[in-house]
């Protein structure tokens, strides 16, 4: 596995968004932070299987299990382990102090949702109108002071920042029952 430093780097960065790109491997790694202790292969793979069919775990099939299973053990699980991400002994998987990095290489995006780059820059843009008209004086600050609107914008800044790290820390993997 890549060091931290390399992983700032572009190769590093690569094999991490290689990882992740596939969603078994996505669900696994959800899977292994929700219980926070090893798991059992069978456990994973019904889980696995239950998240990529939509159903409940006790709606599967053995041919859906099986199958996930298969794929998990011969192809998602030796990936994962040849990236240090996860320790897999033939039955049990267990995350690895790595795993705990790939946070920071998810920014789920919920699908009514914008991404909040874009909401910043949008309320940037505000703040940025709300300035010039100060500048300007076309804003009036006969009802509002100046250190009032200032504040408002402010305050908008403030309350997007608390209500996008709350957001992050639920969309991780691992921390809701269904992976995002």
């Amino acid at each position: 596995m890549a060091t931290q430093a390399d992983t700032r780097s572009g190769s590093g960065r690569g094999e991490i968004f290689d990882l992740l790109s596939n969603h078994r491997r996505r669900y696994a790694i959800h899977y292994c932070k929700g219980e926070g202790e090893p798991v059992e292969l069978g456990d994973l793979a019904e889980h696995v299987a239950a998240w990529e069919l939509e159903k409940e775990v006790d709606e599967l099939t053995s041919a859906e299990r099986k199958r996930v299973y298969t794929s998990l053990q011969q192809t998602h699980l030796p990936t994962l382990e040849r990236a240090e991400m996860i320790e897999f002994d033939d039955r049990t998987i267990e995350l690895t102090d790595e795993a705990s990095e790939l946070d920071v290489y998810l920014d789920v995006v919920p699908a009514d949702s914008i991404p909040w780059g874009i909401y910043y820059l949008g309320l940037t843009v505000v703040g940025s109108i709300v300035m010039a008209g100060l500048w300007l004086e076309v804003v009036p600050t006969e009802t509002i002071p100046e250190l009032g609107w200032a504040t408002f914008v402010f305050a908008l800044f403030a309350v997007s920042a608390v209500v996008h790290v709350v957001q992050n820390r639920r969309m991780r993997l691992g921390e809701m029952e269904r992976p995002p």
